[in-house]
Order: C-alpha cells, then structure tokens, then sequence
C-alpha cells in the first residue's frame, strides 16, 4: 500500500530566531519514498540538513521576523504488515549487546531509571525475560496512563507520568523505556507518522506520534504502549534517547505556534485519501 504524509506548521517569530527540525522520514525508509516528503518554507530561508549523533536527518535554519509556514507532503510505500510481535525472543545479557545498544541502558533527560528502578524490579521481576517482560511493560503502562490531549506538558518526565497517572504518547512511552532500562532491557525512544489504517471507526486521523524500540532477541523490536496492539502504517522519522533528543523542531527565541496541522492517510487504488489528516 501507500501512505501520503506530510504536515503544516504556521509559526510567527519576532526577530530572527534559529531552528532545528526533525520533520523528514527516517533514512531507513529511504527507498520506500515514491514522492520525497522536501521541506518547504513560506517565505523560502535556506535550510540545510546533517545527520546528529543517532543518524537522525536534521534540518537547521533560521526563520525570519514574522509568520513562516512550513510544510512537507510526500508519498511512501509500506508493507501494509501490523508491528511483529515475537513472544519468543528472549532478553540478552548486559554483557552480550552490542555497543551501540549500551547508551539506552542508561537514565536521560526524560526516563530517569534511578527514581524508578526499584518499582520496575517490583512490578515486572517476576514476568518472563525477553519480548514477554517488555510486553508487560507495556501493558501495564497502558492501563496506569489516562490518555489526555488537555493535560499534555513537554516538561512532564516518566516519573511524573507514572504519579501523576496521565499524559500523552510521549509519556507513555517515556514512562516504558524508563522501566524497559531498569530491568536491563535498552529501549529508545521513536517518533514518526502513524496512520489510521486498520483501526475501527470512528477513525482518530492520523498523526505524529510516540513510540519506543526495545532490543530483544538480538535485534530491535517495535513496542507502542499508548495503543497496545499492532498498527499498520507506523512510518519512523527519528530515534534518540528520549523526546528531548528528536524534538519535532527546536526553537532557539520566543515564537508562537499558530497552527500544527498533521496527514498520514491511505492512498486509494484511484489515487484519493482513506482517513482524516
């Protein structure tokens, strides 16, 4: 199948303000792209891109005085498979992961493991090692979380999700990569697009969303504690640590946010759109 993408964001800057975005599709997912999700700025500024510390495609620029738009719509082809789920694989030891996967053992601006690791070693020492104990976190976390738009915060960590008992698809996963690491698992934090394909009406539209990967069985697997079962059409733009790391964009000045606008829909065998955006 395909999926178009893409998103709107109206800004207005009162002087002239740097910024870093996270806003195109993961590089992984390169060769899927049938039209490429470019960057657009209203009125046009120069934008350049690097890769950071993760991999991750960033843009920079520096956005004017006044309102800039800034837009991206692109078209990928994607399996059209829900998220695999492998019971089986079991839980590596800390001594047997790979370099790379080290970082994500340890606590960071967000998932602060030693405020809750003793309650991870409570709740989940007994569960199963391996995709079986992470599935657990993730069902727990699912039903200790209340979904609420209204009571979002971009400074809420995974402790304070976890007492405060609500949040958003941030904390949800925040709060699970944090009990993933205290029990030894790495987990890092994912955001990317997710559509509405598959999900039973009435249909939510699809979005930008948060998830996490935890590493199981030798090798990455794809967890969403917000949403529980698999889902079709999860389309990954970057990975990091935490939120703080792959910030969809990151303003360096006073700036308000006018509008934030967001698709990630089904296209049709006759080229329309299944789902909102």
């Amino acid at each position: 199948m395909q999926l178009r993408l893409g998103f709107e964001l109206i800004y207005s800057f009162p002087q002239p303000t740097p910024i870093i975005l996270h806003v195109n599709i993961h590089y992984s997912r390169a060769y899927d792209l049938v039209i490429p999700d470019r960057l657009i700025t209203d009125p046009f500024v120069p934008v350049t891109g690097y890769r950071d510390g993760f991999g991750n495609l960033c843009a920079r620029m520096v956005a004017p005085p006044g309102v800039i738009r800034l837009t991206a719509d692109g078209v990928i082809r994607d399996s059209g498979e829900p998220d695999e789920m492998k019971f089986a694989a079991g839980q590596d030891s800390v001594e047997e992961l790979p370099e790379e996967a080290l970082i994500f053992l340890l606590g960071s601006r967000y998932c602060e493991t030693d405020l809750l690791s003793d309650t991870a070693w409570q709740l989940f020492s007994g569960t199963a090692p391996g995709f079986a104990r992470v599935h657990a976190i993730c069902e727990y976390v699912h039903h200790h979380i209340a979904f609420n738009y209204q009571n979002a915060r971009s400074t809420r960590t995974a402790a304070q999700a976890y007492y405060e008992r609500t949040g958003v698809c941030r904390d949800y996963a925040h709060l699970a990569v944090t009990f993933c690491r205290a029990m030894n698992i790495p987990a890092r934090y994912c955001t990317g697009y997710l559509s509405n394909v598959g999900t039973k009406p009435p249909h939510a539209p699809g979005d930008f969303a948060a998830w996490f990967e935890a590493w199981i069985g030798g090798r990455w697997h794809t967890f969403d504690p917000r949403n529980l079962v698999p889902r079709i059409g999860r389309i990954l733009m970057a990975r990091g640590r935490d939120a703080s790391d792959v910030a969809i964009t990151t303003t360096f000045g006073p700036n308000v946010l006018e509008s934030f606008r967001v698709w990630a829909n089904e296209v049709t065998d006759a080229g329309d759109e299944r789902g909102g955006g």
